[in-house]
């Protein structure tokens, strides 16, 4: 993964949204390995991404469950302990960490993410997320503020992390609204230069406008495959009137089987396992505080969160890849139902295609 794009475009840039949280990531009873959650699962799950050649993995940061029958994403592994431990067993993948603005101070971030970076030896990332979720920071006594306030601070976070990074170790202060540092002073600098890969997940008018002046990635949301490419250009042509390029990732869920009809009925046994109060505890909580989901359906959540579903042959979907790839999305941080299963199968089935097609190497 690059911050920056070449004159050359990079290939396409694949990527998993792992399982580090229970039942990930369809809210339904219908789950083959219903605890791919646990670390043990989670590391076999990356090496076999490592094998396969995929560039990057991506964990959700939870810090309660959304009820119902699957207590969707209640039990789950700490991004920032997560990857340390994936980085020290893993050779070339891209591992991010997910940051709750509020939760964290940014110079304890600096601090671990700096760590993190020499455990992998310059192939950590940092995911900020700005914090919408009411139910989990309610149990921390921490205010949700405003949706726009939210990004003002998210981007002084962001530009803290950066110049703890980049500046003279103690030469470094800012002063804002929610944040006062006086000669920051992190060491070791990371090894990743000017600093490591910063993402953000979100397509609101606030989040474009954050990301696009801030961030080297955005992990978007598009409600359909033909949505997704005016949403890239939408944040890429953002980002030039800064002088900058923002590489561009949605999540697809990826379901192919020997036939189309095949791949429909699996998709069809997720659904019908719906678990409505997960669902709908979940969708309220988004339509009221993130900005980022409102075009979804209740059905769109059950099959893989929202992610963007890539259902048929193996042929269906590698060709999706490459057309939307073509069409300017960058990379896919994708969503499986068995994971490792899927993985191997994947780097069987669907990456020779990908090669073929010229748009991976």
């Amino acid at each position: 993964m690059s911050k920056e794009s070449n004159n050359e475009r990079m290939p396409m840039q694949l990527g998993l949204f792992m399982p580090n949280c229970s039942n990930a990531y369809s809210m339904s009873t219908y789950k083959p390995d219903p605890q791919d959650w646990t670390f043990e699962s989670n590391l076999r799950i990356a090496q076999a991404a490592e094998a396969a050649d995929f560039d990057f993995l991506f964990p959700v940061a939870k810090w309660q469950g959304y009820g119902g029958k699957t207590d969707y994403l209640a039990t789950s592994l700490e991004t920032f302990t997560w990857a340390s431990a994936l980085l020290a067993n893993t050779e070339k993948i891209n591992i991010f960490s997910t940051v709750h603005v509020p939760v964290f101070h940014p110079v304890a971030t600096a601090k671990m993410g700096a760590t993190l970076d020499h455990i992998g030896k310059g192939r950590w990332g940092l995911n900020i997320v700005s914090g919408w979720s009411e139910h989990e920071f309610g149990m921390m006594g921490i205010e949700v503020i405003e949706h726009a306030e939210r990004y003002e601070r998210s981007e002084a976070y962001i530009e803290i992390l950066k110049g703890l990074w980049t500046q003279e170790p103690g030469t470094f202060s800012y002063d804002c609204k929610w944040y006062t540092i006086k000669n920051g002073d992190v060491r070791p600098a990371p090894m990743n230069k000017p600093h490591p890969i910063i993402a953000n997940a979100g397509v609101s008018e606030d989040a474009k406008e954050m990301v696009s002046r801030t961030c080297d990635w955005a992990f978007i949301s598009p409600p359909s495959v033909e949505a997704a490419p005016e949403v890239v250009r939408n944040i890429k042509d953002r980002a030039s009137k800064f002088g900058r390029s923002v590489q561009c990732a949605c999540y697809p869920y990826v379901l192919w089987r020997d036939t189309e009809s095949e791949a429909q009925e699996v998709r069809q046994k997720i659904v019908e396992n719906i678990d409505r109060v997960a669902v709908d505890n979940w969708a309220n909580g988004l339509k009221i505080q993130s900005g980022s989901f409102d075009d979804f359906t209740a059905e769109m959540y059950a099959f893989g969160g929202g992610a963007l579903p890539l259902v048929g042959t193996k042929e269906h979907v590698a060709e999706t890849l490459r057309d939307m790839y073509n069409d300017g999305m960058d990379g896919f941080l994708m969503v499986m139902l068995d994971y490792y299963e899927d993985t191997v199968r994947f780097d069987r089935d669907i990456a020779p295609l990908l090669k073929k097609m010229g748009v991976r190497p």
